[in-house]
C-alpha cells in the first residue's frame, strides 16, 4: 500500500485527528462533570467539590422512584425487542422472497419513520393512541416504540435473507422439513448474526427514545429517559446533584445493557459473518 506523504495529506490527517481528539475530550469532560457533581456535597466555582458524598443517589432513588422506573424501562425494552424481532424478521423474509406490485412503495413507507423526525409522526400517533385509550399505558409506550423499530429490523434483515440461496430452503423442503423446522434448523443459524445485530440496535434505540415515549407515557409507564426529563424540567426545586445522580444511573443502565448485548454480538464481525454464509 502506497501512503500519501505530501504536506497536504499530513495536514489533513492532523486536522482529522485533532477534530476527533477535541470531540473525545469534550465528551469525557462532560461525563466527568456530571459524575463528579453527583458525588459532590457542594461545588461552586472551584476545580473540585468541597466534599464528597453518596447521599444524592439514595435521594434520587427515593425521590424519583427509580426502582419502578427501571422495572418499566426493562419491561418496555424486552417487549419492544421481542415484538419487533418477531414482526420484523417475518416481514423481511416475505419482502426478500416475494415480488409483488407496489413492493418498492411498501419498502419506502417502511423507511419513512426512520427518515423523518419522530415528532412529525409522533403527535398524530399519540392522538390515535389517546383516542383508543392506549396512551398512558405500558402497551401504549410499546406500540409507539414499535413504529420505528419494526421497519428498522426489516431493513437490516432483508440483505441477510437475500444472501441465503433459495435452493437451501428448497432442499430442506424436499427432505421433509415443514415451515417450523425450516426456520429453526436452516434459516435461524444462517440469520442469527443479522437478527442479533438488529435486536442490539433496537435495544439501544429503545433505551434512548425520548420523543415517542414522552408523548404517550403516563405516570406509571415512564421509561428512565422520560423520568430524567421530568426531573430536570418539572415544577419545583431540586438539587442539581440529585439530578446528576439520576443521569449517572441512566448512563450506567445503558452501558450495562450494551455490555450484556455485546456478549452475544460482535459488531465488527457482523458483516464478515454475513458475507461468509454458505451459498449452496
Amino acid at each position: 500500500m502506497i501512503r500519501d506523504t505530501t504536506i497536504g495529506a499530513k495536514l489533513w490527517a492532523a486536522a482529522v485527528w485533532a477534530t476527533i481528539g477535541f470531540f473525545v475530550l469534550n465528551l469525557i469532560a462532560m461525563i466527568a462533570t456530571v459524575v463528579t457533581s453527583s458525588f459532590a456535597t457542594r461545588w461552586l466555582g472551584t476545580w473540585l467539590p468541597a466534599g464528597w458524598t453518596t447521599r444524592w443517589y439514595t435521594s434520587a432513588w427515593s425521590e424519583f422512584q427509580l426502582w419502578d422506573v427501571l422495572v418499566v424501562t426493562f419491561q418496555v425494552i424486552a417487549a419492544v425487542v421481542f415484538i419487533s424481532g418477531a414482526l420484523g424478521v417475518t416481514a423481511a423474509y416475505a419482502l426478500a422472497r416475494r415480488d409483488f406490485p407496489g413492493k418498492r412503495l411498501l419498502v419506502l413507507l417502511f423507511l419513512l419513520p426512520l427518515l423523518i423526525p419522530p415528532m412529525t409522526f409522533g403527535i398524530p400517533l399519540a392522538t390515535v393512541l389517546y383516542q383508543t385509550g392506549l396512551a398512558g399505558t405500558f402497551w401504549g409506550v410499546v406500540a409507539a416504540n414499535l413504529v420505528p423499530t419494526v421497519p428498522f429490523v426489516i431493513l437490516v434483515m432483508i440483505p441477510f435473507i437475500e444472501q441465503i440461496d433459495p435452493k437451501v430452503e428448497a432442499a430442506a423442503r424436499v427432505f421433509g422439513a415443514n415451515t417450523f423446522k425450516l426456520f429453526i434448523y436452516v434459516l435461524l443459524p444462517l440469520l442469527l448474526p443479522g437478527i442479533l445485530a438488529a435486536l442490539l440496535l433496537v435495544l439501544v434505540r429503545t433505551i434512548a427514545t425520548f420523543e415517542l415515549t414522552f408523548l404517550v407515557a403516563g405516570p406509571t409507564s415512564q421509561t428512565l429517559v422520560v423520568a430524567l426529563y421530568y426531573a430536570v424540567f418539572a415544577a419545583g426545586v431540586r438539587a442539581v446533584q440529585s439530578i446528576d445522580a439520576m443521569a449517572v444511573i441512566y448512563m450506567v443502565t445503558t452501558l450495562v445493557w450494551l455490555i450484556i448485548a455485546l456478549r452475544f454480538v460482535n459488531p465488527t464481525q457482523i458483516v464478515t459473518r454475513a458475507k461468509q454464509q454458505p451459498a449452496h
